[in-house]
């Protein structure tokens, strides 16, 4: 049985659905063949169309990215909550989206067959490489938002847990819960079945690691759930992530992927952004929208001014 749930004022997408998801708040649909206004070299004449995932944390930093352009005087057509990389990913590679918020580990195992690299840096550098042509990897941020496997804390202690290669001592029917597509990702039920020798069933939940998550684990409806790093939720619902001692996880740094529409003075503009965002502060943006429910744009434009990165 499928779970979905609204989460922060975020509509989420459904994993099928086709890029006539991408429609922002504009009358007309910026990524129609022929809408969309050539480069310039300056921020003053560039219209630049910036997604995000229907995950709310990626939506505040494509907002961080969308202020601090427009502060320079780009014009932004936000395309946000589009859905996950299946729906989203084809229109960055066809140019129709110019510039969005990744993560380098993730998106280095759609690009790249198997690959080898594990560390931040090796894995960034390999994405560089394997990125699409008309596509350019900027900066990526110190801030990292790990795809993770947890389990409650009492769970953990009831079966000795530290490590994911524990789950093997574990007796009793381990279930699954993430969104529906992690079950064909490389760190689904088969990524874990591969790399540890852990079966694993599957719950798809909808809702990207979010209460409804967190709530069947608390309940025993499943055992393991796969959470981002960066959500405050760990914290606060105590909650163990599991050290993946054999390298499943990739590094996964938050990075912008841009289109050949983005110019130099665009990238410098970004890549400000990305060195101001550290994994602490990415933690606190998300704890300004689960626990103060404050909406991505508010959320945005307080911290660029805290960092001096805008006027």
């Amino acid at each position: 049985m499928t779970i979905s749930i609204r989460r922060a004022g975020i509509t989420l997408a459904a994993i099928g659905a086709t890029g006539a998801l991408l429609v922002g708040c504009s009358s007309a649909d910026p990524l129609a063949e022929g809408e969309t206004a050539a480069p310039t070299g300056s921020g003053d004449a560039t219209t630049l169309v910036v997604g995000s995932q229907d995950y709310y944390s990626n939506e505040i930093i494509a907002e961080l990215y969308a202020q601090a352009l427009e502060g320079a005087g780009y014009t932004i057509d936000r395309q946000l909550r589009i859905g996950q990389r299946e729906v989203y990913l084809p229109e960055i590679e066809a140019g129709t989206i110019d510039l969005f918020p990744e993560y380098t580990g993730p998106l280095l195992q759609v690009w790249a067959d198997a690959p080898e690299e594990r560390q931040s840096d090796e894995v960034f550098a390999a994405l560089t490489e394997a990125a699409p042509e008309g596509i350019t990897i900027l900066d990526q941020a110190p801030a990292t938002d790990q795809d993770s496997y947890v389990v409650t804390r009492e769970f953990a202690e009831a079966n000795d847990l530290t490590t994911v290669a524990d789950l093997a001592n574990v007796e009793t029917p381990l279930t699954m819960g993430a969104n529906s597509e992690a079950e064909s990702r490389p760190n689904g039920p088969q990524g874990l079945a591969d790399v540890y020798g852990i079966e694993v069933g599957f719950t798809p939940i909808e809702d990207g690691g979010g209460p409804l998550t967190i709530r069947a684990l608390q309940d025993g409806d499943i055992q393991l759930a796969i959470v981002y790093t960066a959500d405050p939720t760990i914290a606060e619902n105590d909650l163990v992530v599991l050290e993946d001692t054999e390298g499943l996880f990739l590094a996964s740094n938050v990075v912008p992927v841009a289109s050949d529409r983005v110019d130099e003075e665009a990238q410098s503009v970004v890549n400000e952004v990305s060195a101001a965002l550290t994994s602490d502060e990415l933690i606190e943006l998300n704890r300004r929208s689960t626990v103060e429910q404050s909406p991505a744009a508010d959320i945005a434009s307080a911290w660029l001014e805290e960092q001096g990165l805008v006027g």
